[in-house]
């Protein structure tokens, strides 16, 4: 192991014809397990701009929300907790609390930070870009809507 064939970059290789052991992508090479197009499908943010998305791109129905809950309880709900209070199992375990969904600044955020946050984490809260495709995020962000629009409080009339 500690003595193996392998090429080192920018340096000379008799293998190849141009003697370069770096060479280009195959043409039509297609990189697994990332996207290059920058779209506000992918980024959260609209095209050519840093302002974020205020709609959720994807149309919003009933399977949608469906897929989104079950990301939610997956991966956000044992911090979030299950109505998005920040009554997870996590911080009643000690670690700190996150803030609620519920809370005026976050029901007043963008979609698009939504986005931004669950691709590459907040504060205690770290990435989920490897674990939570894009769809899904939008996915999550719909249901976390969903979840702020249930628990908003009536003013009594």
């Amino acid at each position: 192991m500690d003595r193996q064939p392998k090429l080192r970059p920018q340096t000379d290789n008799a293998f190849f014809k141009d003697k370069l052991s770096s060479q280009l992508p195959v043409a039509g090479t297609v990189a697994r397990g990332s996207t290059y197009e920058e779209s506000p499908l992918t980024t959260g943010k609209i095209s050519g701009s840093t302002n974020w998305v205020e709609t959720n791109p994807l149309p919003i129905t009933a399977t949608l929300l469906a897929r989104g809950q079950e990301r939610f309880n997956i991966y956000c709900s044992v911090c979030h907790g299950p109505l998005g209070d920040g009554g997870g199992v996590i911080p009643k375990r000690g670690f700190r609390k996150p803030p609620s969904y519920h809370d005026d600044r976050l029901r007043n955020a963008p979609v698009g930070y939504f986005f931004d946050v669950i691709t590459n984490g907040f504060g205690n809260m770290p990435d989920y870009a490897a674990q939570v495709e894009p769809s899904d995020r939008w996915r999550i962000i719909a249901y976390i809507r969903a979840l702020q629009l249930s628990q908003m409080r009536q003013e009594p009339r």
